[in-house]
């Protein structure tokens, strides 16, 4: 557990001084990094997921094992330019073209449980929408 920077805090409503479980990960496609994610989750469901390998398994199926309910999500997605610290884990030169995205996960009774920061790179993922009168579909997935 870390105490949570303020943005994240604030995120999840926690108190100053609060802490949280940091969870920091790189997801690949086609053997190539191409996500670097890092995820906050509030207690105290950190305290039930400390133990849990996110190499094996996803954090919404750890959040579900652990009675968590998720009702939705509020994401924004932003261009954004890749920053020294996640190039690193991306293996591409700081400054290249990226999309940012910033989500929080709510569960069933509107608490806040995960803030997520993700850098994504372009020219690895697509957004697809499918629109209908009565829906949104939003999948994402390996450029094709």
């Amino acid at each position: 557990m870390r105490r949570a920077p303020a943005r994240i805090a604030a995120d999840l409503r926690l108190r100053p001084g609060d802490t949280a479980l940091r969870l920091e990960r790189v997801r690949e496609f086609a053997g190539r990094p191409a996500v670097h994610q890092v995820s906050w989750v509030r207690r105290p469901v950190a305290d039930q997921l400390r133990e849990r390998d996110f190499t094996a398994v996803s954090l919404y199926t750890a959040l579900a094992d652990a009675g968590v309910t998720v009702a939705r999500a509020s994401e924004v997605v932003r261009p954004g330019l890749l920053d020294p610290a996640a190039a690193r884990h991306l293996h591409e030169p700081p400054g290249s073209p990226v999309l940012v995205s910033t989500r929080i996960t709510y569960t069933l009774d509107a608490t806040p449980v995960v803030s997520d920061h993700a850098t994504i790179l372009g020219s690895m993922m697509e957004i697809r929408t499918e629109r209908a009168a009565t829906g949104l579909s939003l999948t994402w997935g390996a450029t094709s």
